[in-house]
């Protein structure tokens, strides 16, 4: 990238629009220059130095638009049965589990989830029935049309299987039925396809598969929606839930949806640490911060690193600077549309940047295998001030994979932030050594 083209872009892109919310893609808020930074087509948009409120839906689609290939993951998986007495308590293969049963699991991203209640959708449907006979609810109208392309092309071989979108502007007839085996949606368009406008008749689904649950109940409306879906389906209906995360507000809404289920998760303890080596840098203020992070780079060799800031305004002004420095940089933030926000990480991903400066949009379920360093420029805290370990762990998660041992820098520029640092070292139960990067020798020592 051009510095002072990029430069002028950066500044832009500090008054470019608000937060998207709901992930409408409208092309006119804004829109890439030929090297892929924002900039703005809204003269009216305000400038903002708010924390970046996190879109779990955005950030969904994000990763499905970015992954290539399955995440290798390490983790232990749990299984829980339902019944301790039942002769299937124990046993070790598919075969014996004699499927199908009521599910709900979790995995991260890019773990394999939509391929595996697509394969259990087109194991149970008939062909030769034409009528609806799995139900897919997806919490937008993106990621149903992404999940879509996952069943088409699974379903390829199936040249008699059609597959209908029960979402906003897909308008039938009243009265008509729909003669599609599969329908995929969003939670109020397939209400209203079952309940007011019957083109589905819910007695004649066989499987019902309720996708990103942590995503859908962060929606407004669409957890209630989907109980009221699942109470008109038939008892012997197969009921799958599938979500990202796992927290207390999901098991919640996954208890409601699906009666007497299997539950196969990652265990939260297997989550570590270990293959990371962690430092932090006493600073004054956000120029000795910025020195801080050029000493680093002037000492060792580092193949691509990500930073993280609490807020636009400072993302903005670090990549500003390190572009001044001479480093390719790449800028991700949260009024990105999303396939703005993929073309940016696939350009880091294939190194024509080095640097990727970016906010809590990125913290989760970007896998780079290149990248060899993260930087909290910013430690990570909640909307209430108290340090943020979950995203503390994602963010620093970017490194150490692969086989390979990673380096976590954090910056600690005053007592409130020291404080955040001893809280996540007790948390973690990891100390977090101390770097003194005006010291060559002692920063050429971590990277061996």
């Amino acid at each position: 990238m051009a510095t002072d083209s990029w430069a002028l872009a950066v500044d832009e892109q500090e008054a470019a629009a608000e937060s998207l919310s709901n992930l409408h893609l409208k092309e006119e808020k804004i829109k890439p220059d030929v090297n892929g930074a924002v900039v703005k087509t809204n003269a009216n948009a305000e400038k903002t130095d708010e924390e970046e409120k996190e879109d779990r839906a955005a950030q969904s689609l994000l990763n499905k638009l970015i992954r290539s290939n399955l995440v290798d993951n390490t983790n232990q998986v749990e299984v829980l049965q339902r019944d301790p007495n039942s002769p299937l308590y124990s046993v070790k293969s598919f075969e014996e589990l004699r499927l199908p049963q009521n599910l709900i699991a979790q995995s991260q991203s890019g773990t394999g989830k939509t391929a595996a209640f697509v394969l259990a959708m087109l194991s149970q449907v008939e062909p030769a029935n034409r009528y609806p006979q799995c139900l897919c609810l997806s919490p937008t109208y993106e990621l149903a049309l992404q999940t879509g392309k996952v069943i088409e092309q699974m379903g390829k071989f199936y040249p008699e299987l059609r597959l209908a979108y029960a979402v906003r502007g897909n308008k039938l007839e009243r009265g008509q039925k729909i003669s599609e085996q599969i329908v995929i949606g969003t939670p109020g368009t397939v209400l209203d396809w079952c309940s007011k406008l019957r083109f589905i008749d819910p007695k004649r689904i066989k499987v019902f598969v309720l996708d990103e649950a942590d995503v859908m109940i962060a929606t407004q409306g669409h957890q209630d929606q989907s109980i009221r879906i699942q109470r008109m389906l038939p008892k012997n209906c197969q009921m799958l839930l599938f979500s990202a995360t796992f927290e207390d507000s999901v098991w919640k809404f996954a208890q409601k949806v699906v009666p007497d289920p299997n539950v196969i998760k990652l265990k939260r303890e297997e989550e570590t640490l270990d293959t990371i080596k962690q430092y932090y840098v006493l600073c004054n203020n956000r120029d000795e911060k910025f020195q801080a992070l050029c000493n680093l780079y002037g000492a060792i060799t580092i193949a691509q690193a990500m930073i993280f800031c609490h807020t636009r305004k400072t993302a903005s002004w670090l990549a500003a600077e390190l572009s001044k420095e001479g480093h390719q940089v790449a800028l991700l933030s949260g009024e990105m549309m999303v396939e703005q926000r993929a073309a940016v990480i696939e350009r880091f991903r294939e190194g024509k940047e080095k640097v990727l400066v970016t906010t809590n949009v990125c913290a989760r379920g970007i896998d780079v295998e290149q990248v060899s360093v993260v930087i909290n420029f910013d430690l990570p805290v909640d909307k209430d001030g108290n340090p943020d370990n979950e995203t503390y762990l994602h963010r620093i998660g970017r490194t150490g994979r692969f086989g390979k041992r990673g380096l976590a820098v954090n910056m600690v520029d005053s007592k409130h932030s020291m404080n955040i640092l001893n809280r996540i070292q007790e948390h973690f139960n990891k100390k977090i050594e101390r770097l003194d990067t005006d010291d060559l020798d002692e920063i050429e020592k971590i990277a061996n």
